[in-house]
């Protein structure tokens, strides 16, 4: 994901490309905690095999509500400590999570690095990519991803279009491995357990069907593990990314391909369309997770693209990486990635 600022139309002062020691290491120390975060969530249920969330009847009262929050918070730390402690005393618990977290931070560090490198080959000036940890099962995986700010104006739609598309490209390929490896590992669930089983259930996005189909291992009745869970997460990120609305890596490429006005308009109808969707994927899939795109487009249309100094339309070449862009957005993207069963 790519940040911009807004900018005077000139240069004010030369650009500093080479991050200093200080950047350096700030940028290290988040990657760092994003790789704990990711590590410990990676572990936990419905990633990981670690569950031992206490029961907890559903509250019949509004004081019995009151009474469940107030004891969530012990809760919640009791889990994580429990995760921890099984990720130094069981070598099968942090090989599963150690999985999990290099195999999606791979994945999100060419993502981003895909972006830092076409920003160099173009002389934009941009930070080091900035990842985010948050607390496991509160962000999803233990991260809300990663992102570059950008902080020199686009040179041109061409710059717009490549660094946009770079990241998406290059996270998308880093994750095919993985998602084969996933999908080659996976273990046929039982009839039994399928029919029984209820709670959260991971849409499989196109990609995930197709390999299935080739490798002769369906995930729809199949376990899950580490690395088809990685590269789950992996898809979801490149699919909101590449959602065509202000100045996600979508939006860029739509701007850099239809121009301006498009892109406008793109926000514009992808917002309502995706709101609709989510009110009957609540009804009909139990899923709450179209709202959250929802959310995402609603505070995308709202930030402005900024104008590179060059609006020569782009060639026939990049208007293929284009199409190819496209297809990896159809690959990825599930309206509703996660169902309530």
């Amino acid at each position: 994901m790519t940040e911009q600022e807004t900018f005077e139309p000139y240069f004010q002062d030369p650009p500093s490309f080479r991050p200093t020691a200080c950047a350096w290491i700030k940028h290290f120390l988040l990657l760092f905690l994003t790789f704990c975060t990711v590590t410990i969530a990676g572990s936990i249920f419905p990633f990981g095999p670690y569950n031992t969330l206490p029961d907890s009847a559903d509250p019949g009262s509004f004081g019995e509500l009151i009474d469940l929050l107030i004891l969530l918070p012990g809760k919640y730390l009791t889990l994580l400590g429990g995760a921890v402690t099984a990720l130094f005393n069981e070598p099968g618990q942090l090989t599963y999570g150690l999985s999990f977290s290099i195999s999606l931070l791979f994945i999100l560090i060419s993502h981003e690095m895909g972006h830092y490198i076409a920003c160099r080959i173009y002389r934009v000036d941009a930070t080091l990519p900035f990842f985010i940890p948050t607390p496991p099962m509160v962000g999803p995986a233990g991260t809300f991803g990663a992102f570059i700010k950008i902080l020199s104006p686009m040179p041109s739609r061409r710059a717009i279009f490549d660094i946009g598309v770079a990241g998406p490209i290059a996270g998308f390929l880093a994750l095919l491995p993985v998602a084969i490896t996933g999908i080659v590992n996976m273990e046929p669930a039982p009839v039994d357990h399928l029919s029984t089983s209820s709670g959260l259930v991971f849409s499989d996005p196109l990609l995930m069907r197709l390999l299935g189909y080739v490798l002769g291992h369906d995930p729809a009745v199949s376990f899950g593990n580490a690395f088809y869970f990685a590269a789950w997460v992996g898809l979801l990120v490149t699919a909101l990314n590449l959602i065509p609305s202000g100045q996600l890596d979508g939006g860029h490429a739509i701007y850099a391909v239809f121009g301006e006005k498009v892109h406008h308009w793109t926000g514009r109808i992808a917002f309502p369309t995706m709101a609709v969707l989510s009110i009957f994927g609540l009804y009909y899939y139990g899923s709450p997770s179209g709202f959250l795109i929802a959310l995402i487009l609603a505070i995308m249309m709202r930030i402005r693209h900024p104008r590179p100094f060059d609006e020569t339309p782009l060639d026939a070449k990049r208007k293929v990486v284009a199409f190819i862009t496209l297809v990896i957005f159809a690959l990825s993207f599930v309206p509703f990635p996660i169902q309530l069963n």
